[in-house]
């Protein structure tokens, strides 16, 4: 099945009502899971990888005399924050997910955590899931990990550092990627009373334990997801006007990705934060060339990449390294389909690319492949407002973190039409 998207007038105007962030319900999930205090989460993400994290979390029978069977499917975030939670849980859990998660590494979390003190084993492949957890009282202490790492597997190891014995301290070889990530954690178990603390390349957490606040209606509030809010504001500098309103954004985010609002007012994008969200508009655009580091957001370079190659704007982009493990390998899907519409990526190494870009023939119909890749879709989207139509293979991945997102085009006047 695809979907071929068009849009009649190229200008957009309306509100959208912004799906939740999967990264904070994810991590809240497991706080409360390791909260002997309960507590509300509001606003969770319909993120089908925070519908996984949470029905494993409720479906679990802790402590177990028996082995448990979890398949998380293909959410990445599951499986590595699920393989630390395990660890520290009594009781034998195999975890394992899609074909492609047997193919995404997750050794070095694995590594990280053998040295903490946990029992793990490798089921297949060494290295990549499944895996066979036998959870029990973890020591804790030192551990050090390159600082280039997917920032979910320092999260996963923070998350679970209050169940250590001996409190946790993470030393990082080599500058820190994914930073923003990091802090969001850091932030997250701050709001529960568990305090980690930046001491120049590591992080030390001492023991303590999770607690809610003494508010007697206190819940957890989820923010709208700006990863999500990125594939507007690349719809917004594509298009030929634009005048939208994004509701359950803050101006003081946790989420590293809220630099979108700074960064796409190079692609002429005016953001203003208002009650209960943001308003953005189009402005002048800068027909210049275009660099940018992505370490600490590498979420959003597929969708960067786009709106360059759809403006027309040669650029540089680095800090792409963590890009390769995604749920495919998404610097050489994003030079492939990008490939189709006349724009060549130039890979210069594991970190960085090139993107050459050429006048866009706007009267043709390109076909987009998603390689199981939820923001391949997204991202693409924006050719839309350039193009006389596209068409998105596999469209239902979207769901993965944006459920809603076909129905949100539809409600700002864009044609979505099911293909078989």
């Amino acid at each position: 099945m695809k979907y071929t998207i068009s849009h009649p007038t190229k200008n957009i105007k309306g509100s959208i009502s912004l799906t939740s962030s999967k990264s904070e319900s994810n991590r809240a999930l497991i706080i409360q899971a390791l909260c002997s205090e309960k507590f509300e989460i509001k606003n969770l993400a319909t993120a089908q990888d925070t519908i996984t994290l949470n029905q494993i979390l409720n479906n679990q029978e802790l402590p177990s005399d028996k082995q448990q069977f979890f398949d998380v499917g293909a959410a990445g975030t599951s499986m590595r924050f699920l393989t630390a939670y395990f660890a520290t849980k009594n009781g034998t859990h195999i975890l394992t997910g899609s074909e492609r998660m047997k193919h995404r590494p997750i050794g070095i979390l694995v590594d990280a955590l053998r040295e903490l003190g946990a029992e793990i084993e490798y089921l297949e492949q060494e290295g990549f899931p499944p895996l066979k957890i036998i959870g029990k009282h973890l020591r804790g202490g030192e551990v050090e990990i390159d600082g280039n790492v997917s920032s979910q597997f320092v999260s996963a190891l923070l998350l679970i550092a209050p169940e250590f014995q001996n409190g946790l301290v993470i030393k990082f070889k080599g500058e820190v990627t994914s930073r923003p990530y990091i802090n969001m954690t850091l932030k997250m178990m701050e709001e529960f009373r568990v305090y980690g603390q930046w001491h120049e390349n590591s992080i030390s957490v001492s023991k303590q334990n999770y607690h809610r606040k003494s508010e007697a209606d206190y819940a957890y509030q989820v923010e709208a997801d700006w990863s999500s809010a990125s594939y507007w504001y690349a719809i917004a500098a594509v298009s030929e006007h634009a005048d939208l309103t994004i509701h359950g954004l803050n101006h003081k985010s946790l989420q590293g990705d809220s630099i979108v609002a700074n960064l796409f007012s190079f692609f002429g994008i005016k953001t203003e934060f208002i009650a209960d969200g943001i308003r953005i508009t189009k402005n002048r655009i800068k027909d210049e060339h275009f660099g940018f580091d992505f370490s600490d957001c590498p979420d959003i370079a597929q969708t960067i990449a786009v709106v360059v190659s759809a403006l027309n704007i040669p650029s540089l982009f680095n800090g792409l390294n963590t890009l390769r493990i995604k749920e495919t390998d998404r610097i050489e899907a994003m030079k492939v389909e990008l490939k189709k519409i006349g724009t060549e990526v130039e890979i210069l190494n594991g970190n960085s690319v090139k993107i050459n870009s050429q006048t866009i023939n706007c009267e043709v119909s390109v076909n987009i492949s998603t390689y199981e890749d939820h923001r391949m879709a997204m991202a693409f989207s924006a050719l839309a407002m350039k193009l006389n139509s596209i068409s998105i293979e596999d469209p239902e991945v979207v769901k993965k973190s944006y459920p809603n997102f076909w129905q949100d085009l539809k409600n700002i006047g864009f044609e979505v039409i099911e293909v078989e």
